[in-house]
């Protein structure tokens, strides 16, 4: 049985941090405002590392493919090939898949500047493809937090 405990902690770290992202007091220090954005980057590492890790139990666990690569975007490709990543479209969403993962990469050492920007605008897309995985694979429904930023 895969444990998603981490996963689902992770996701929601982002969700909520990203909630908060979204929110900012335009008045707050500059400082405040990166350190917010610098965190939603480094909670989306986070969840993207748990989740691509994941996918590979649940490929070789719940669909029992004993090939399963240990690398990010050959599992990702593996996921959209047995349609886990959205029936409409598979290829599009491995595609869209690629780009968190290249994303991840370019954040790795550069939270500021571009690089960072980038990955901030595909949040708004990561956040909810990611939870719609999260389903798909636990069976569980997803609990949105609140506009107080709980759950």
């Amino acid at each position: 049985m895969i444990d998603y405990s981490k996963l689902r902690q992770a996701l929601s770290h982002l969700e909520k941090q990203y909630h908060n992202y979204q929110h900012l007091d335009a008045s707050l220090p500059s400082i405040t405002q990166e350190a917010v954005a610098e965190s939603v980057i480094q909670r989306f590492e986070t969840c993207w590392d748990c989740l691509w890790k994941v996918v590979k139990r649940y490929l070789n666990q719940e669909l029992g493919l004993p090939e399963v690569p240990n690398s990010p975007k050959p599992i990702m490709r593996l996921a959209g090939d047995n349609l886990l990543l959205g029936r409409e479209q598979p290829q599009q969403a491995v595609e869209q898949w690629l780009g968190y993962a290249a994303a991840r990469i370019a954040t790795s050492h550069d939270y500021s500047g571009e690089k960072a920007q980038q990955a901030l605008l595909l949040m708004s897309s990561f956040v909810p493809a990611a939870i719609a995985l999260y389903e798909q694979m636990s069976g569980e429904q997803w609990q949105q937090i609140s506009a107080e930023g709980g759950k």
